[in-house]
């Protein structure tokens, strides 16, 4: 699936990305570490794969960047 970077905090490697629907959906440091990333920038396009939450929603177990 893709999404958009929306926010980033390097020191905790978590944050926010934006489906194309426009919902925000947090990522912590394990979804973004298992992408191998070292920084991300809002606005960038990224890939995520998420699983079925606790709470029913999406929850992003890896997050890249989305290559063409």
């Amino acid at each position: 699936m893709q999404a958009t970077a929306y926010t980033y905090d390097p020191g905790t490697r978590s944050g926010q990305v934006l489906l194309d629907d426009g919902t925000p959906v947090s990522f912590d440091a394990a979804a973004f570490d298992a992408g191998g990333l070292r920084l991300l920038r809002p606005g960038q396009r990224v890939r995520i794969e998420t699983e079925r939450g606790g709470d029913g929603g999406p929850r992003i177990t890896l997050v890249t960047l989305q290559t063409f």
